[in-house]
Parts: structure tokens; sequence; C-alpha cells
């Protein structure tokens, strides 16, 4: 009937009911109730009721876990029979894991449920939640038990109470001639007496006296306070008699000859245009307007019934439907004041298919089921959910990662290799260790400097060699602690020429004695070779192209300070970025070329007469380096971080260390042990 062309003379003085379904889906969301049974009557208002309820509970993601339709009939002997028919049917729902019912239907409705209940005689520890046709005041003149229906709550319509209508209710009295007959007839069945004397014949009943309390009648018989259909009904005089006092101020403002309003000859649809956009004030201090639809401006109350255990009840209002109020703020609800079924203990239930989902996990949908059915599935690592029931679980900023349970982000630390900790203080003390052993064997060298080992193998080779030797051990002090603009330059270059100087040296060496022994046979050629511009020439263009690679490194894509925010789970990783990997191996590969050149050299060498035996200690050195350099590779790429640069520092320190032990260790020997065999004859002989 809301078709205002077909119905222009209806004007309700109740809420359309479509406001009181949002505001059932309104109260199901405050409580976060998603996953609720609906019954209703088996008739064409029970339809329409789930056709408008539905709709809406979909929209809003509300799943619905059952829908069961109660037939119901008048009160006779049929109702027994149709508690049993239904008994098996309710059994069936009553069953079911949500824990809030919504309920559409009447008087009727009541009674079977609250029969079957009462059969069952089982605690149904459920929320019911009611519409404003249910009324438990008609209903339980079987004094059955009412306890299931503890905590229930409705949406009724609005009311508000008058100035001084408990005092008119106070001070009826049926003996007074103002008194109409409802109200004699209403006094002698609720208090079971008679207001006339008994008549010959009839069964005797005791005399009312007047003096009969209504507030001592219990609340499902008479209320005190007036409810909200005895509000609606109160608003239409009031509403009919503004709209004739609206008339009446229109005529006189018009001049009207008959500025009287005679009631005996108004026609109602006179009144059309002054009820149409009808307003004002009642007595009970509240605004009365109907809208363009004639529908009554107002709200609903929300009420929660609580239930006694001598079958009394009393319902309290725990909240409003404004239907006048902002959006998103239409419903307030005390939720302190709500009494809950005993089953709760006074916490609020929850109706939902399954558990939520806690923090750190993300809802996923199971197939084939309701979308409020889903199962919790972990955050992925780096995404986290802070809270219940998250869709999808949301990413760390780049600084920041997931915590153990995928609940919170925390900031990521910056790590680097640093003094501080052990492994940087370890590797940096063994590179100074290492340096002050090769600056001691420089000192022996000098110190010894002309004796016949120092000056067998090339002295000034000799001492470029070591010093290369200890600018290899400090240049690994580069790597360590945070990386700056000109560390990172530094970094990778210092080490790539350094260290080939010193494999230059090597190759100067080797390939000086192998030309010294092929000088001694006779009439050979090589002796002409002899000399320091060979050596020289041999250490500076290994040297040179080294640079010249390393140059070409810094012109075209040179290392600089990064950080790596996803290697390691919880680090921003300060490290140089090399810029161009391709120039980063190919400076380690120029170094791997010097080492094999040398180790193939030398191990021609090798069965050379004892005079010129230290291309041996060049061959088992290139050993040690090649399998240092070789292992460096995989070990480098497999690790990230601090450990990256630690294995990069050890590999440094072990293959220059190899080189100074396999090379220097046994002329040491001699110079600070067995002097006695220092001496040309004793070179010659071979007896070193």
């Amino acid at each position: 009937m809301t078709e205002r062309r077909l119905y222009h003379s209806l004007y309700q003085m109740a809420p359309n009911d479509v406001h009181e379904y949002n505001g059932l889906v309104k109260l199901l969301l405050h409580f976060k109730w998603t996953w609720v049974g609906l019954l209703t009557m088996k008739y064409i208002i029970g339809e329409m009721f789930l056709e408008a309820l539905v709709s809406q509970l979909t929209l809003n993601y509300i799943c619905v876990d059952f829908i069961h339709r109660i037939w119901t009939l008048a009160y006779g002997e049929g109702m027994s029979d149709l508690l049993f028919s239904e008994f098996n049917k309710i059994s069936i729902v009553m069953k079911s894991k949500a824990n809030v019912f919504v309920v559409f239907g009447n008087s009727m409705v009541i009674d079977i449920l609250i029969g079957y209940l009462h059969m069952a005689q089982l605690p149904m520890g459920k929320v019911w939640l009611v519409t404003s046709h249910w009324d438990f005041k008609t209903t339980n003149e079987r004094r059955w038990n009412m306890q299931n229906f503890q905590g229930a709550l409705s949406i009724s319509l609005h009311s508000n109470e008058p100035l001084g209508f408990r005092t008119f209710l106070q001070s009826l009295n049926p003996f007074e001639e103002k008194q109409n007959d409802l109200i004699k007839d209403f006094w002698e069945k609720t208090f079971n007496c008679s207001l006339k004397n008994n008549n010959v014949g009839e069964e005797p009943k005791k005399r009312c006296t007047g003096e009969e309390k209504l507030e001592s009648l219990p609340l499902q018989i008479f209320e005190m306070s007036m409810t909200g259909s005895s509000y609606a009904v109160y608003n239409v005089p009031h509403a009919v008699a503004h709209a004739v006092h609206a008339m009446y101020q229109s005529r006189f403002k018009q001049r009207s000859q008959v500025a009287r309003v005679d009631l005996q000859n108004l026609h109602p649809w006179q009144l059309h245009p002054f009820l149409k956009y009808l307003t004002f004030n009642n007595s009970a201090g509240e605004k009365v307007q109907l809208n363009d639809n004639g529908e009554l401006m107002t709200g609903f109350d929300v009420t929660n019934w609580v239930m006694f255990p001598n079958q009394s009840f009393v319902r309290v209002k725990i909240g409003r439907l404004d239907l006048q109020a902002a959006p998103g703020k239409e419903l307030t609800i005390h939720d302190e004041s709500i009494v809950w079924h005993r089953t709760f203990n006074q916490i609020l239930p929850t109706s939902l298919c399954n558990d939520k989902c806690h923090p750190g996990y993300s809802r996923k949908k199971k197939e084939g089921e309701p979308f409020c059915c889903y199962e919790c599935i972990p955050c992925p690592e780096g995404k986290i959910s802070n809270q219940s029931d998250m869709d999808v679980c949301t990413e760390c900023p780049e600084d920041q990662y997931s915590n153990f349970h995928q609940n919170q982000c925390i900031p990521k630390v910056i790590t680097y290799l640093s003094y501080e900790e052990p492994l940087g203080m370890s590797l940096a003390l063994s590179a100074l260790a290492l340096a002050m052993i090769t600056a001691l064997v420089i000192i022996t060298f000098v110190k010894h400097q002309n004796t016949p080992i120092v000056k067998a193998n090339n002295r000034s080779v000799t001492y470029i060699l070591l010093v290369s030797l200890l600018l290899c051990f400090l240049c690994c002090l580069l790597f360590i602690g945070k990386p700056g603009q000109l560390i990172c330059l530094l970094q990778q270059t210092t080490f790539g020429i350094i260290f080939s100087l010193a494999l230059s040296s090597l190759l100067a060496k080797t390939i000086t004695v192998v030309l010294a022994f092929m000088a001694t046979r006779p009439g050979s050629r090589m002796r002409k070779w002899m000399g320091k511009k060979l050596t020289n020439s041999i250490m500076f263009s290994g040297c040179f192209i080294q640079a010249g690679i390393c140059t070409l490194w810094l012109s075209i894509s040179p290392p600089y300070p990064d950080t790596d925010m996803y290697s390691v789970n919880g680090e921003i990783i300060a490290e140089c970025n090399e810029g161009s990997t391709v120039m980063f191996y190919t400076v380690l590969g120029y170094m791997c070329f010097l080492a094999i050149v040398s180790f193939t050299v030398a191990y021609l060498a090798r069965r050379l007469p004892d005079t010129f035996n230290e291309a041996k200690f060049i061959t088992f050195s290139m050993m040690v380096f090649c399998s240092v350099w070789l292992s460096f590779v995989p070990a480098y790429l497999s690790t990230k971080g601090k450990y990256m640069v630690a294995v990069e520092i050890f590999s440094i320190l072990s293959s220059s260390a190899g080189l100074l032990v396999c090379i220097f260790s046994p002329k040491c020997y001699i110079l600070l042990f067995r002097a006695d065999l220092n001496n040309r004859e004793q070179l010659k002989s071979g007896k070193d």
C-alpha cells in the first residue's frame, strides 16, 4: 500500500515495515552477527517479509543458515496437533550453530515456539530477535516456561509517555459516569468482579469496589506505560485536530465569510492538503511529521525482554532507531543495559558460521558454502593482518617487516659488517695481525738484505711483493664499517689493483727463475733478457691492465652505497652495490688469469735444480690461491648481507696469507734460525 497514487487517502501513523527490516539489519551489524536463522509464518505476509529482509541481509554480508516457515492455526482443537507436527521440524533448526534467530509472526507463532521449547525441556541458548508484531503479553495463558526467551530483543514501535498519562490511569474509576462501557467491561474482566448487582440465577461474583489498582496487575495483563501501538493511536486524533486547526487558520487568513469550521459539514477530502504536510508537537514533547507518502516520520525502540522465574517479565528500552538521524548514526544501543540469556554469562553472544580469523590470518572462502563461511589461512611472509576477519593481508612498507605472529609491522634494522660486532672485530684484528706479520717479514728482509738468500731471487721484486701483501691485508679494513660513497669506490678497485700487483710480482719472479736457468746453458741467448727491465715490465703491465679495467669500471658504472630491503627478513642491508656485475667479475677474472699463468709457469719450473727452488713454493702458493678463490664464487653467491662481505674479506686474508706463508716462511726460517745455511756455498750445493 505504498503506491501513493492508488491509496492517496491513506495516512500511516506508524513507520513503514521496510524501515523496521532495515533496523533489524542494523541491529545484526551492530552486534556483528553474520550467521542467522529466519522463522516466519507460512503465508504471503511471511513471504513478503523474507523478500524484503533477505535481500538486505545479503547486501550487508549477513548469511542465512536456514529459513523455516511455521504453519499457524487459530486456538482450538488443532493447536496440539500443530505443535506436534512442527516439533520435528523445529527440532532440526534448533540444532543450528546460529545463535541468533530472527522471528516474524503473530501471537500464534509465539505460542508454537514457546510450546515447543516448553515441551523440549532443554535449555536453548539463543538470541531471539523479533519484530514489532510480537508481543509476549498476548500469550503465555498456559503458563509455559518463558526462560528460553530470556534476553530477547525486539524492534518495537516508538513510544513516549504523554504528561499526566500515568496519573490518568491511576485515577480511573469505573463508577464515574464519564467512563464509557469499554472501561467498565475491561474492569470487570480484568479484576474478575462485577460492577452491577448479581441477577437471580447468575453465578455470584464479588462486587467491584473501585479501589482496585491497575498498577497491581502483571505486565502481561496490563502495562502502566504507554506502548508503541497506543502511542500511534494517541497521535491519530491529535493529527486530525491539528489538520482541522490548520484549515481554520487558512480560512481565517483568506477572510472567508465563514471563519468557523463546521465539523458537521466537513468532508474528509478537505483535510488532505493539511494532512499532507502536517507537522506538530504532541503533548509528550515530540515532533510528529508525515512525509510525502503519508507515513509518520518517526523511528523504533529497541527493547530487551527480561524473563523472571515466576513467569513474569519486563521489557527494557535499550536503544532507539531514529529514521531522521545522519547516515550511520540511526541506531543507538546501550550495550551495558542488555540482559542476555544465562548461557552466555552476560558476554556478548556471537553468531558466526565459523570462528573469526585472528590477526595474522586472512579469510579464504570455502567452496560450495555461503560467503560467511570461510577458513583462516596465515598471512605470507612480509604481510600482516592486524584486525580480525580481514579479507586480505596487507603488505608491510619496505622499511618494515612482519613479526612472528604476522599481525604487526616492525621497523627493519639497518645492518652492515661493523667493528663493534664479533665477526667484524675478529676479521679486523686478523687483518691487522697479518699486516703486522708482513711488516716484520719486511723488516727481517731489510735487515738481511745483503745475505745470499735475500739476494737470490730478485730482492726488489721481493720487496714489492711483500708491500703489496701488506696493502692487501690493510685494504680489508675498507670492507668493514658503514658503506659510504668514497669507501664503495675504493673497496673493489683498490683490492683488485693491489692484488694484481702481488700476482704480477709472483709471475715476474717465476719467469725470472725460468730465464735464469735457461741462461746458464752454453750458447743461450736468454742472457740478454735477464735484468730488472724484464721484471719491471711484467709487473707494470700486469698492474696497468688491471688499473685500466678498474678505470673503465668507474667511468661506466661505478659502485655506490645501496640498501637491500628484501634479501634478509627484518634487516635493511647497507652495502656497496657493484654498479656493474660484469666489471666486478672481470676484475676477479683477470686476477685468476694472472694466478693461473703464474701457477702454470711455476709448475713447469718445479723440477729445476734446487738452486732455483723458489718455483716450488710459488707453485704451492698458487694452488692455495686458486683453491680459495674458486671456493669464493659459490660462497659469495650463496650468502647475503654482511656475511657476503665477510666471505670476501676472508678470501682476501686467506689467499694473501697463503702467499705469505708458502713463499716467505722457508726463507724466514733460514734467516732467523738457520743462519749457517745462509751462504753462497750452501745455496750452490742445494743443502738448504
